[in-house]
């Protein structure tokens, strides 16, 4: 089993989401997140006064699934995410030793 984790632009979310729903990713948990990389932030006008922006707004996804499965997860992020500008984000992907479901004790793959 693996962890693929995605840092996409905010505006693209609906579309990844929708993508790995055709793929049949069955659930992912999403959250909020600020950071920068070779963007290195940006600046901004506001009320006449110019400030810097360090850190830039991106989604951060997670997703638990099979190894048989890592390929296609990342395919279809790319996809679904890619604008071709900078800033589009990376993609991560980790060995998840186990899963437990709470509600049934399941382990393993089942707990998926």
């Amino acid at each position: 089993m693996k962890i693929v984790s995605a840092i996409i632009k905010p505006f693209k979310l609906d579309d990844v989401r929708a993508a790995l729903s055709d793929i049949g990713v069955n659930g992912l948990t999403v959250y909020e997140v600020k950071g920068f990389g070779r963007q290195k932030g940006h600046t901004e006008l506001y009320r006449g006064a110019e400030y810097v922006v360090d850190y830039i707004p991106k989604m951060k996804l997670e997703i638990a699934i099979d190894d048989d499965q890592v390929d296609q997860v990342i395919d279809t992020i790319i996809d679904a995410a890619k604008t071709g500008k900078i800033g589009d984000g990376k993609i991560f992907v980790t060995n998840l030793e186990n899963v437990v479901r709470i509600r049934t004790s399941e382990s393993g793959s089942s707990a998926l």
